[in-house]
């Protein structure tokens, strides 16, 4: 008897423990989608129309944070190596490609819809979920316990038509990916830079995928933007290349600040992989939905290559200059989200303080946000703040703010007490704060305060510029 209450005891504050998780996660899925709107992040589209399902516009703040993921990103993958070459290539292209790809033929979800709700879902996530009722052999609707149509495939791509005259010959699709624009310009990079492989290809660019379950904010999109990278090698190089590409990959996130703790790998593992893939391994972020995929590190073989091979006609092989050897590049492909990138960069930088920062007296609920976002992908990097809306002291804070701008993306702000002020710039991630009080018209000097530990330093305007490249830099 003692055991089995025991045991019903246990069962309970288990389910009280994860329910209280679930909440807490919850309620931070709805405190960032709060910020994002109110300090201009993130905006729905079409807002004004009632929205449109997974698509946001990025607002002021949102398109300078994402803008500093991308630049991170290129830097690391083309600016500051010699063996990668940056493209940027078209939206549209010929149909063929994506025949040749396998992307009409593979890339599909299984759906069901649902004949009383008339609502549709993946097949994998109905028989994934927990709410799950089968009756009689049979699955039921999750919304509404409705019996479920037999599954058919659905294509992912957007379909349109180029020309005046919609019919069957001239139809086009918005790429799924960004990959197979590098692909069919791998001869035309190959011949034009004369790289030798080990070499790769990058860009960044919009892809748009007709899914049918989207959603957690900016996780899963229909228009998107890829950070991709393709990096050709001789096959019997694949593994070297790939452990190599992975650990890079890793590092990079970490870098710019996500928690060690809250990253993770996963390898995709017999049906899971792609048609493409000999092996797959997802580098996963730890969102407050769960561990989720950020980017995609793939073995892809010379699939890809082969196949455009045959279907163009044209020769893509590669002769090594040395051993005059001939043979298709295998390639080992870098695939992340933008999106997701700059959505686990601001979930992880999301910081509460009980109580305040200040050391005037706070109530016991009430709570400060700071963003702690790494400096260099800090949407403003420098706040210059007026102690006060007198005169003389706006005129010279405009001068410094004339000053600062050039080189840094800067706010200016005189509205409310100084104390107010600081809070804002601190939810919105700012680095440093500039503030000019009474003093400044006589020393020249100003104090420059530090977003996460809260010091301030006084500094002479004419030092200014060089301190605050040696701080936004490093």
């Amino acid at each position: 008897m003692l055991v089995d209450i025991v045991v019903i005891l246990s069962a309970i504050c288990y389910q009280l423990s994860f329910s209280n998780i679930f909440m807490q996660n919850n309620n931070l899925m709805e405190k960032i989608t709060s910020l994002a709107k109110r300090r201009g992040f993130l905006f729905q589209s079409s807002e004004i129309y009632g929205g449109i399902s997974a698509c946001y516009d990025y607002g002021p703040l949102g398109v300078e944070l994402r803008n500093n993921v991308k630049e991170a990103w290129w830097d690391q993958m083309v600016r500051d190596r010699s063996d990668i070459e940056g493209i940027d290539t078209s939206i549209l292209m010929h149909s063929k490609v994506w025949e040749a790809s396998g992307h009409l033929q593979h890339f599909t979800d299984p759906l069901v819809d649902c004949k009383k709700c008339k609502k549709r879902f993946k097949e994998e996530d109905i028989l994934e979920s927990a709410k799950k009722k089968v009756v009689k052999g049979k699955l039921q609707c999750p919304e509404c316990g409705g019996e479920l149509t037999k599954a058919r495939q659905f294509n992912l791509m957007f379909k349109t038509h180029m020309g005046p005259v919609e019919s069957k010959s001239n139809e086009i699709y918005l790429r799924p990916e960004t990959a197979q624009g590098i692909y069919v310009n791998f001869r035309n990079v190959l011949d034009s830079t004369g790289q030798r492989i080990p070499f790769g290809i990058a860009q960044i660019g919009k892809a748009f995928r007709n899914e049918i379950t989207p959603g957690n904010l900016t996780f899963r999109l229909r228009e998107f933007e890829q950070m991709e990278m393709q990096y050709f090698i001789k096959p019997k190089e694949a593994t070297k290349w790939f452990d190599y590409w992975l650990k890079e990959r890793k590092n990079w996130y970490l870098e710019y600040g996500l928690t060690r703790g809250k990253l993770q790998t996963r390898e995709h593992k017999g049906g899971e992989l792609a048609h493409y893939a000999k092996k797959a391994v997802d580098i996963q972020y730890k969102f407050p939905f769960g561990f989720a995929e950020l980017e995609g590190i793939h073995n892809r073989t010379d699939y890809d290559l082969v196949e455009h091979e045959k279907a163009s006609g044209k020769d893509l092989n590669y002769i090594d200059p040395v051993t005059n050897e001939k043979f298709i590049p295998w390639i080992v492909e870098t695939s992340g989200g933008i999106d997701r990138a700059t959505l686990a960069f601001l979930i992880n930088a999301y910081t509460e303080v009980e109580g305040g920062r200040s050391e005037k007296k706070q109530t016991v609920h009430e709570k400060e946000v700071v963003l702690k976002l790494d400096k260099r992908l800090a949407p403003i990097k420098v706040a210059v703040l007026p102690l006060s809306r007198k005169k003389e002291l706006t005129s010279e804070a405009i001068k410094i703010f004339d000053l600062v701008k050039k080189d840094f993306k800067s706010q200016y702000d005189e509205t409310g007490s100084i104390g107010k002020r600081y809070r804002r710039q601190d939810e919105i991630g700012t680095p440093y704060c500039v503030t000019i009080d009474f003093e400044t018209l006589e020393d020249k000097a100003v104090t420059v305060r530090d977003r996460d530990t809260m010091e301030q330093e006084r500094m002479r305007v004419a030092k200014l510029k060089e301190y605050l490249e040696n701080k936004l830099t490093k």
